[in-house]
């Protein structure tokens, strides 16, 4: 296709899959698309075992890296050890937790200070000081591309982009937000509206997308991903007319086999519509679009504390949805009712689980169709 980002990455279609797995990152860019692993949540050491695998089963076809280093969370810059994190936990929120659990027939015991330690890994990932490690591993491998999420890139990545021949890409979600990251001299911008799983803001994809398209025009036409809700080739065509040179996608690799999802809500997410996700600061302390639950409803109740900011929510959610996932896969009712994980709402479109290279080639067909049905609509 002739498409910038076909040119930027190596690839035929510039259909790029963010993935946990790094069986859809193989599967994705073998079929044509790019496979981007996101490696957030693991250690530098693991980093290195998923990327070699990815190395030696990829047959030399390009793939990324995703990371999450934002520009603003709590305690940035301070040095606290573990008991001083723990300490600034509040006994209110930890008891709301334990109360939701428990009211679902989950037991809280071992939801304590020893799982919350374990969940600190994460907050340690977000400073550019945690994440030289993972600068380091991912530049040691033949990526093409990597992506930062919240916030503009720090410059160790950037410098470390351009003196390896590597794209540099930023997840935004406001006009303001991809203005500095044009300036600041990321090489794509993935502009994810409110639809998006994960972290997200609340304009629609549909507005975001030529909002910024024709802001950054005076700024050098940095190139443009389009994501939020986007699980359709025909919904890719429709974001490359309004100026984006592909699209970034993950909840659609959510439900396919080689997902890393747990099963009970892959189900759940298959039966479900596009009014059954929420936006919700209940896992992360940021707005982050999740697949609805009684633990997200109860965030929501009048008698709920106000979440923590990042990373202090997730130590809070992180020890019991892990608790919960686990259980709900052993039977558990009350798990499985509680079970939830990060989706777009363009879960309403995912009704069949496939392969990951059938979603990529029914992309392609998809998105194909569009494009005739255009064509004859102008009398091309």
């Amino acid at each position: 296709m002739d498409s910038r980002i076909c040119d930027m990455l190596g690839i035929e279609f510039p259909l790029v899959a963010f993935s946990h797995c790094r069986d859809v990152v193989v599967e994705v860019s073998k079929a044509g698309g790019f496979g981007v692993f996101g490696a957030a949540t693991i250690t530098p050491e693991q980093l290195e075992i998923e990327l070699s695998w990815i190395d030696e089963h990829i047959d030399g076809k390009p793939y990324g890296v995703d990371l999450i280093l934002p520009n603003k969370y709590e305690g940035k810059g301070e040095q606290k050890s573990p008991d001083e994190v723990l300490a600034m936990l509040p006994v209110e929120h930890i008891d709301f937790v334990n109360g939701i659990l428990e009211a679902h027939g989950v037991s809280s015991d071992d939801v304590d200070d020893a799982a919350r330690r374990d969940s600190m890994g994460f907050a340690n990932n977000l400073s550019i000081e945690g994440a030289l490690g993972h600068l380091d591993v991912a530049f040691a491998h033949p990526i093409k591309l990597i992506a930062n999420a919240l916030g503009v890139p720090p410059k160790e990545m950037l410098a470390r982009g351009r003196q390896n021949g590597v794209a540099v890409a930023a997840l935004v979600g406001a006009k303001s937000h991809a203005l500095n990251q044009v300036q600041a001299g990321v090489d794509i911008l993935v502009v994810a509206g409110g639809e998006a799983g994960g972290h997200c803001g609340s304009v629609s994809t549909m507005v975001l997308v030529p909002e910024i398209h024709a802001a950054i025009q005076d700024h050098g036409d940095t190139p443009i991903l389009a994501a939020g809700g986007i699980v359709t080739g025909r919904q890719m065509a429709a974001c490359m007319a309004m100026g984006a040179s592909g699209v970034w996608t993950g909840s659609v690799w959510l439900t396919t086999a080689e997902g890393e999802t747990n099963p009970v809500v892959k189900e759940k997410m298959l039966a479900a519509s596009s009014s059954d996700t929420v936006r919700s600061r209940s896992r992360t302390g940021k707005y982050t679009r999740q697949l609805r639950s009684p633990w997200t409803d109860a965030w929501q109740r009048a008698d709920a504390p106000d979440p923590l900011p990042l990373p202090l929510q997730r130590m809070i959610a992180h020890p019991a949805l892990m608790k919960v996932d686990k259980l709900s896969q052993s039977g558990h009712k009350g798990a499985q009712d509680l079970a939830t994980y990060y989706v777009g709402q363009g879960v309403g479109l995912m009704n069949a689980s496939q392969s990951a290279r059938g979603v990529v080639y029914d992309f392609k067909e998809d998105f194909a169709n569009a494009y005739e049905r255009l064509s004859k609509a102008i009398g091309a």
